[in-house]
């Protein structure tokens, strides 16, 4: 009895871990690759993370490409932001899911200083990550993909 036991506990784990992963994979939340819609060459890597109220919210973690060099500042953004360099900034705040996709928060482009609605959509399996800006419908604007990185 005792050697059925320790195969049926380890395919139980096996099973239990394979869920944990798709699980993962069903949320925005974790390391990105962000590709720029106009080069498609990979731009910076933002982690996305769940805040304390529930909703979503994204920082800059390292700027891969950028025309202002290695480490640019928002010399276009207003605020408290102005003048600060873009790694560690929050360009994503106040994203809530609703159905199959987040919605209702904002994101920052960091390179024009403008701040935007955006709507997020997983696609691929949860390995991408459709990321779309806009101003007053969503039918306008534009979207970026993102590539999960973890």
């Amino acid at each position: 009895m005792r050697l059925t036991v320790r195969p049926a506990l380890l395919a139980l784990a096996l099973l239990l871990s394979n869920f944990t992963v798709l699980a993962a994979e069903d949320t925005p939340v974790g390391t990105w690759t962000q590709v720029d819609d106009e080069t498609g060459k990979p731009k910076s890597i933002i982690e996305i993370s769940q805040a304390s109220d529930g909703t979503l919210q994204g920082v800059v973690k390292q700027v891969l490409f950028s025309d202002q060099g290695p480490h640019p500042i928002c010399k276009e953004c207003e605020g408290a932001r102005h003048n600060q360099p873009v790694e560690g900034m929050t360009i994503m705040w106040g994203v809530k899911k609703d159905g199959d996709v987040w919605d209702g928060g904002q994101i920052l482009d960091p390179k024009n200083g403008k701040t935007y609605k955006v709507k997020l959509s997983l696609t691929d399996g949860g390995q991408k990550l459709d990321v779309h800006g806009y101003i007053g419908f969503s039918l306008l604007g534009r979207s970026q993909v993102w590539m999960r990185k973890d």
